[in-house]
């Protein structure tokens, strides 16, 4: 179960974390998790590249190591870099220490202000740990969850959530990785097309 619109209940009980932009502007922050993977993350480049497109790339350290060469693709290409932990953790069943070293191992590759927890879920004590070790950090969430991580899920389903819920400021919410493919390829270049006719532009966190 998971909710394509975050709920104000979580962003009143988060309020130190980043859910959305200016809402007075047409402005739209594509965000794609779990990467970089090859293939996959190349095709969220070359698509963006069409529409002129600036996105942040929150990045498994893991991932980066396995995929140095892809990595430096989304920098090169002018995008934005965040720390997504190395291993993918859940901050909810992890413990604090083992969290916060986790993230440290991951921001010495990705050396970032940038940083998203793995499913949305993290302790304030963990959020706090992490703010006192990595100056302006800013914790990053989104208010539009595209839902393209999930099999069961329509392409144009996934397509409808997005551009029903998105808005001024929105952060959506797309993975680059080989479980959301199916999705993500139907969706990613037709949610361009839709928002830019629209006037849209999108720019990086």
């Amino acid at each position: 179960m998971y909710l394509i619109k975050s709920p104000l209940l979580l962003k009143w009980y988060y309020p130190s974390l980043l859910w959305n932009k200016s809402r007075t502007e047409k402005v739209i922050y594509l965000t794609f998790d779990d990467g970089p993977i090859p293939n996959v993350t190349d095709f969220v480049l070359k698509t963006l590249k069409v529409f002129n497109a600036k996105a942040t790339f929150f990045c498994i350290g893991d991932n980066i190591v396995k995929h140095p060469e892809v990595f430096e693709r989304v920098k090169n290409d002018g995008h934005a870099i965040g720390n997504h932990t190395f291993n993918h953790l859940k901050g909810w069943k992890t413990d604090d220490e083992t969290y916060l070293q986790n993230t440290l191992k991951c921001q010495e590759l990705t050396q970032t202000d940038l940083f998203r927890p793995p499913y949305g879920r993290i302790k304030k004590s963990q959020i706090s740990n992490l703010k006192s070790q990595i100056s302006e950090l800013k914790i990053v969430m989104w208010d539009v969850l595209s839902g393209d991580f999930d099999t069961k899920l329509s392409p144009e389903k996934c397509y409808q959530n997005v551009i029903k819920h998105t808005e001024n400021g929105s952060i959506i919410v797309f993975h680059d990785s080989l479980k959301a493919f199916d999705r993500l390829s139907y969706t990613l270049p037709k949610v361009l097309a839709y928002f830019t006719e629209k006037g849209f532009s999108f720019s990086t966190l």
